[in-house]
């Protein structure tokens, strides 16, 4: 099954039964990060450093984030 496909299927899903799937999948991925994901990390963080306008403010984001959540269970 593709990852769209998942999606589609947590999109039927009742809001808190989406909730439990973003914490399950949340807290198998707050694992310690293994060295390939730090060096990305820190690719990436120097790419900010060298280009900050790139960069997208948190609340932003999170904004956009919670409006495309609203929309979805509306």
């Amino acid at each position: 099954m593709s990852a769209a496909q998942v999606l589609e299927q947590v999109d039927k899903l009742p809001f808190e039964e989406q909730r439990e799937v973003f914490e399950q999948l949340r807290e198998k991925f707050d694992a310690e990060p293994t060295p390939e994901q730090l060096a990305e990390f820190e690719r990436r963080a120097e790419e900010l450093r060298q280009h900050p306008e790139r960069g997208i403010p948190w609340e932003t984001v999170q904004s956009e984030l919670h409006e495309r959540l609203k929309s979805r269970n509306a």
